[in-house]
């Protein structure tokens, strides 16, 4: 402010010499006066620039002045640039909270005071079936009309949650959303919403896993303990008790059999998958289960044998790569079943054939009753049969081809069933190239 005083003074007196020197004392004091107008309106533009300046704030644009409005010209645009810092920095802040939500598997919804959609990620808008550009600032009741989520959005009961059907939910595949919501700030509200559809299964499929493990085992209890108290109570000859000892031996069996292939899932399971480096030859793999077919064909159809056919040993070079003991159970377990479920003097025909691309298939093929076709998706499914009565008559636990697909999973092979009502089926595994040689 001092020097702008001085500059002021310093140009009226420069004004009046000069007016002294053209007309005396009064044009000394005209040319004071004179002077002291041209910088007064030399300032007054100068301050025109600078307030046109600020009233846009555009930086790239900063008038070019001197003096006391150059000096506060700079210093009003450092204080812009690091007022523009500062808000580049808190929305580059946001964006990255916005990408994390929307990188978020679960599903986040903004809603304001009236519960208008503010801001969703892709997630949710996949739950709810929503449209990121035309549904914002639309109210969510409008655009979810379950009368669940309704009354839920009402009650604003943050403790609970409320489980609905997802917008691509089918029968074939249902979909299940849990849907929670969490106030926040002046009024607003978080909606979470998560897909729970793989739990619900899990759960669903624990429930009927216990259901059917209490089954199998409750039955054959169940007779148990009928012949124990039959011997505690009864008198019988020598040749009914060894009658009721044989049927609890039976009995007995069936649950050893059925915790034993329990155990034997659970083992797959939770142990890692077979390397590499034990490698076993085919021929001597099928020559086992050929033995054991041969066996069980003889055991089952005493009367009238079935007509088992395996590959010459010639076809059969090359090795496998895995664990011996789980391919053997898995490989013998499709022939078993082919075994147990074709009719005395039918005909099961195994084949192993390599591909040109360096895979092998092996197939067991039988002239059984063959199953329909709704039945083939969940024939691996633990405990699931297509005939109960039937199976338990062959005496199965309903846990063998559960048993060869964690096998075949662990090996990186495939099975595929195919089958005719009537007519027989076929069970053909395929084994990757990188496990033969």
């Amino acid at each position: 402010m001092f020097l702008r005083i001085v500059f002021f003074l310093v140009f009226q007196l420069a004004g009046g010499a000069l007016g002294w020197w053209r007309g005396g004392p009064w044009g000394a004091a005209l040319g004071a006066a004179l002077a002291a107008w041209a910088w007064f309106v030399g300032d007054l533009l100068r301050s025109a620039r600078v307030l046109r300046w600020l009233r846009t704030g555009d930086l790239a644009h900063a008038p070019a002045v001197r003096g006391v409005w150059g000096e506060a010209a700079d210093r009003a645009r450092r204080l812009l640039r690091k007022q523009a810092a500062l808000v580049q920095g808190s929305e580059d802040r946001l964006q990255d909270i916005l990408a994390a939500l929307q990188a978020t598997p679960n599903g986040v919804v903004l809603l304001d005071a009236q519960s208008r959609i503010e801001w969703c990620n892709q997630v949710a808008a996949s739950h709810f079936g929503f449209d990121a550009g035309r549904d914002m600032l639309q109210s969510i009741g409008n655009l979810v009309r379950d009368p669940d989520f309704t009354a839920y959005l009402a009650a604003q009961d943050a403790r609970h949650g409320v489980v609905l059907e997802g917008r691509q939910s089918t029968p074939s595949r249902p979909v299940r959303i849990s849907v929670h919501l969490h106030p926040y700030g002046d009024g607003r509200t978080l909606l979470l919403s998560r897909d729970v559809t793989a739990l619900e299964q899990a759960e669903a499929m624990r429930r009927d896993f216990v259901a059917n493990v209490s089954h199998e085992i409750r039955t054959p209890l169940t007779v148990l303990t009928g012949f124990v108290e039959t011997l505690q109570t009864l008198p019988l000859d020598a040749d009914e008790r060894g009658r009721y000892l044989g049927l609890m031996s039976q009995q007995a069996q069936r649950m050893q059999s059925v915790v034993q292939d329990l155990l034997t899932l659970s083992r797959l399971e939770g142990s890692p998958p077979p390397g590499m480096a034990e490698w076993t030859p085919v021929q001597s793999l099928l020559q086992r289960c050929a033995e054991e077919a041969r066996a069980l064909s003889a055991l089952v159809h005493p009367q009238r044998p079935q007509a088992l056919h395996f590959p010459e040993a010639d076809d059969l070079c090359g090795d496998i790569a895995g664990a011996p003991a789980e391919l053997q159970s898995a490989l013998s377990n499709l022939i078993s079943n082919a075994v147990r479920y074709t009719p005395a003097g039918g005909s099961i025909t195994v084949e192993w054939q390599r591909e040109e691309d360096g895979r092998a298939v092996f197939s067991v093929r039988d002239t059984g009753p063959g199953v329909a076709p709704e039945h083939i998706p969940r024939l691996t499914e633990r405990f699931y049969r297509v005939d109960r009565s039937r199976s338990r008559e062959t005496g199965g636990t309903g846990l063998g081809l559960a048993i060869v697909k964690h096998v075949l999973q662990r090996h990186g092979a495939t099975l595929d069933i195919a089958s005719t009502l009537g007519k027989g089926s076929v069970f053909s595994v395929t084994f990757p190239a990188n496990r033969l040689r």
